[in-house]
């Protein structure tokens, strides 16, 4: 059996994210490493949810206590986390 780990690496960098800037109705402008800029929204996919863990962060309050770990977006100690591949092609998969 082979196992094979698959990351993100344009160049020798892998892609991390640099800042975020809350913007407001739920998106971020997200910066990453290679320069790339990306205008997030959130809405829809915390809309949709069912689950009480994820659509909590519907409360404004809540969903901008976000910090860059790792380089990537964490909510709450990794509480609500999204694959970078996503974030870097600018949109949530529910």
């Amino acid at each position: 059996m082979r196992i094979f780990e698959e990351y993100m690496n344009y160049g020798s960098e892998l892609i991390k994210i640099d800042s975020a800037k809350y913007i407001g109705d739920y998106a971020i402008r997200i910066q990453f490493n290679d320069g790339k800029e990306k205008l997030v929204d959130f809405k829809p996919f915390l809309s949709k949810s069912l689950h009480p863990s994820i659509n909590k962060y519907l409360t404004e309050k809540l969903f901008t206590k976000y910090q860059i770990i790792d380089g990537n977006l964490n909510w709450n100690d990794y509480d609500l986390i999204f694959p970078i591949q996503d974030l870097y092609n600018g949109r949530i998969e529910a």
